[in-house]
């Protein structure tokens, strides 16, 4: 697909069919009938939340999320081509809403902050009627997020998130993830590390100091030192540091071969890039080029971070090369919209709404404790991930994960990411108890 032709196009902040006709939420004290659920829709419309970091180090996985929900929402309606309609092997959704009612939406920004997203979502909860949250680019913010909707009886379609915790020791019975998490990072990118670089290295991590920087380090160190790797030092940074060369000296001096950037976003751009400036890469270590490693890759990474990021090895969750037709449809109609092709944020964050969506159909009801049952243990395909289960025991997402690295031989602008390896899902299926936490009742809540 050739996007350099195409119109680009601006997207919504705000659903303008908020307008007229949407009536004001009433908060529920009885969960006793279905009806009395927090904020069942009683006119012609239902609100979904749409909750994405509009500002802070995440900032442009936000943007991709909110064209993705745009788009998903559109598709929900009848409009446009119907996307991933055409393809999801689950033929409950018709392009006429849902359950006969059209999609409307309101937006939050979680500024990267916990904070400030349960803040966000309580807001749209509460005074604008959402009866679904999704969204967020933070582990911390899906984790705080979560814990309220389960609170407040909403369900809780995880966005971007990769911490082992959401659906390990926070998981809750209203939260659901399809994104892969660190471990399933740590089983995809061991071997393929093994294999390149040898079972004698010395690895440097630097580490986002909250939940999912915590867990993506463990996860690697785990999968290298399985292999016969030694971790030298492993040093926590705070989330939107902006300037890491102070990490980055210790780096030179410490007979590390390899520098682990267990960094995201705006993060990994900013240290990748110093750790180039510092002449890593240009480096010879324990009779050895030095190595960069980045666990996780997003294309709006390596878009920003340019030259730096070939031939660097990482994982993602999902890629716009893939070839079957789930991926290829939702390109396509991502691509006429925005011009471009989407990232994997844009990607899970569509395909959590259509999953959302497709689960009250299927249920008969926006009653959460009976979409609940409709997602646990659901088997599908036609995503994008092959054949794919939501995990009744921790509402994890099981399904293939991607191997890549930064391409040096782009064939267009947004080329950015070659696939190395496409690893089974039977590969990173762990057992549900290795990280704890409880799921608790599946009883309905009010608001």
């Amino acid at each position: 697909m050739n996007f350099d032709k195409m119109n680009r196009r601006g997207f919504l902040t705000r659903s303008a069919a908020l307008g007229a006709g949407l009536a004001v939420p009433t908060i529920f004290t009885s969960a006793s009938r279905a009806q009395d659920y927090c904020n069942m829709p009683k006119g012609d419309s239902v609100v979904f939340g749409f909750n994405v970091p509009q500002t802070g180090a995440y900032a442009d996985e936000g943007a991709d999320e909110l064209r993705a929900y745009q788009l998903a929402v559109k598709h929900l309606n009848g409009e446009g081509d119907g996307g991933l309609l055409s393809t999801f092997t689950s033929k409950a959704l018709k392009g006429s809403g849902v359950l006969g009612k059209k999609v409307a939406f309101v937006t939050g920004d979680t500024q990267t902050k916990s904070d400030a997203a349960r803040d966000s979502a309580k807001r749209m909860i509460e005074k604008e009627g959402a009866i679904m949250i999704t969204g967020g680019s933070s582990s911390g913010v899906a984790v705080a997020v979560q814990g309220l909707c389960n609170e407040m009886g909403i369900i809780f379609m995880a966005g971007l998130t990769h911490s082992n915790d959401t659906t390990g020791k926070d998981k809750k019975r209203y939260g659901f993830r399809h994104f892969f998490n660190a471990y399933m990072s740590g089983q995809a990118l061991g071997p393929v590390l093994a294999e390149e670089y040898g079972t004698e290295r010395r690895a440097y991590h630097l580490t986002a100091d909250y939940t999912w920087g915590w867990t993506q380090e463990e996860s690697i160190i785990n999968a290298t030192e399985n292999l016969g790797w030694e971790t030298v030092s492993a040093v926590r940074t705070p989330l939107g540091a902006g300037d890491f060369s102070q990490y980055i000296t210790p780096v030179l001096n410490s007979g590390a071969d390899v520098l682990v950037l267990n960094h995201y976003g705006k993060d990994m751009v900013n240290s990748l890039t110093q750790a180039v400036q510092f002449g890593l890469r240009d480096k010879q270590v324990n009779g050895k080029d030095f190595q960069i490693v980045v666990p996780l890759f997003s294309r709006l990474m390596a878009q920003g971070a340019g030259k730096n990021i070939e031939g660097i090895l990482g994982t993602t969750n999902w890629n716009w090369s893939l070839q079957d037709d789930a991926s290829q449809a939702f390109v396509k109609s991502f691509g006429e919209e925005y011009g471009f092709p989407p990232s994997q944020a844009a990607h899970t964050c569509y395909v959590q709404t259509l999953l959302y969506a497709d689960a009250c159909e299927r249920a008969g009801t926006f009653a959460a404790p009976e979409v609940i049952k409709m997602l646990e243990g659901f088997e599908f395909d036609g995503m994008g991930n092959g054949p794919t289960l939501y995990r009744a025991e921790d509402h994890q997402c099981f399904k293939k994960a991607l191997v890549v690295r930064g391409n040096d031989d782009k064939q267009s602008e947004y080329d950015l990411l070659k696939i190395v390896k496409e690893v089974d899902r039977e590969t990173l299926t762990y057992d549900p108890s290795i990280f704890g936490g409880e799921l608790g009742p599946n009883d309905g809540k009010s608001c």
